[in-house]
């Protein structure tokens, strides 16, 4: 097979990494970024640390700081009018999780390609920005730093769309694992889960590659032995680095492979009960793993020996039993709630699980799936992930 590689053009990585932003920009002709983020990180003062880092470069970067968990299409609007609004900008900073780094992607798209956001949803391939993005996450997960997508929720259709193409992908990444001291424990353990999904669902994705393999291999081994640390302990360097470094192999891994059913139908979630969306692949990673072992046994016995949970010489079928016993261990260790237990409403999460299932299909990620769902089976899937 021929396998397309993409990633960003520059990637600094390290602590302290995000004092060289300007630098970074320079070397990329770059002079007046927009800075793209969020309410909590400019109130928390982390955001001082890119605009400080600017304004000793003698950069003067106006900020967006509208964006949302789980992004809008209104709030991309009022990115591009903001966009429009600050004169000379040569380049955005999406500076946060991966809401503010989407929110960058999606402002990028819509102010080359015009029209609404849904215009430019999969299968549609969005290739030309308006202008680069430089990308600095604070947390270890969603690995949009690394990755040509973005997803943006559609209001007025309660739908998340996924986005893909080269225009959502970065210029430059800046992944600085002191970024995430900080982030408190529900966030790392979500995020956390949402990269190792990442990496899971790209080795074993029908779109999987050599390349994606090597970097998926590695990200699993770095999140499954570092997860549980940098939860309980959150300032210990040793397991945020491997958790930062793991989170960005992950994206690069399933930008250049796929994500699958579990994206598939976490999105759904997503968009009808705001379920942040770390949390809701957790909530469906064990369950739908188990759905679809028989179809890649071999692939899910490796991902188990790569995690360190399975011995080298243990045989493929025992090896990946070992496997879902884990992401159950691991939900239940981090206290990854049901849906039934975090509250959502039994009658609305069933009435919607039809629209649910049509929609987790229509994004195109079911199909990359080991083994692909009907309709019929996506349901089953919620049902039984509800009762947990």
């Amino acid at each position: 097979m021929v396998a397309t590689i993409v990633s960003p053009r520059i990637m600094r990585i390290g602590g302290g990494a995000v004092a060289q932003v300007a630098e970074v920009l320079g070397t990329l002709g770059l002079k007046h970024p927009l800075v793209v983020t969020d309410p909590f990180m400019v109130s928390s003062g982390l955001a001082r640390r890119v605009l400080d880092a600017l304004a000793a470069a003698g950069i003067a970067a106006p900020v967006f700081s509208d964006t949302v968990s789980d992004p809008t299409d209104t709030v991309v609007e009022a990115g591009v009018a903001a966009l429009a609004q600050a004169g000379a900008v040569d380049c955005l900073i999406g500076f946060g999780g991966g809401s503010p780094i989407d929110t960058a992607k999606a402002i990028a798209i819509l102010a080359a390609g015009g029209g609404r956001m849904r215009d430019w949803k999969v299968p549609r391939t969005a290739d030309l920005a308006a202008l680069p993005v430089v990308a600095i996450p604070t947390t270890a997960g969603t690995g949009s730093e690394a990755t040509r997508f973005t997803v943006i929720t559609d209001t007025e259709r309660d739908e998340k769309m996924l986005i893909a193409g080269l225009a959502a992908l970065p210029l430059a990444a800046i992944v600085d694992y002191e970024l995430t001291y900080s982030v408190p424990p529900r966030t790392t353990a979500d995020t956390g889960i949402d990269s190792l999904t990442h990496a899971l669902e790209a080795y074993v994705s029908k779109r999987a590659n050599p390349y994606s393999d090597t970097l998926a291999r590695r990200a699993m081994a770095l999140i499954a032995r570092n997860l549980r640390t940098a939860y309980a302990e959150p300032h210990n360097a040793t397991a945020r680095e491997a958790m930062m470094l793991g989170a960005t192999l992950a994206g690069l891994a399933f930008s250049n492979s796929s994500v699958a059913l579990v994206h598939g139908m976490s999105r759904p979630i997503g968009a009808h009960f705001h379920v942040a969306h770390g949390l809701s692949n957790a909530m469906l990673l064990p369950a739908v793993t188990a759905f679809s072992l028989p179809a890649a046994l071999p692939r899910y016995a490796e991902a188990a020996r790569a995690m360190g949970i399975a011995h080298e010489d243990e045989g493929d079928q025992a090896a990946a039993a070992r496997l879902v016993e884990e992401l159950r261990a691991l939900n239940r260790d981090l206290a990854v709630p049901t849906p039934r237990s975090y509250g959502l409403d039994a009658d609305r999460w069933r009435a919607l699980m039809p629209t649910m299932a049509e929609q987790a299909l229509a994004s195109g990620s079911p199909a990359n799936n080991p083994r692909v769902p009907t309709k019929e089976e996506i349901m089953a899937l919620y049902e039984q992930v509800w009762a947990g």
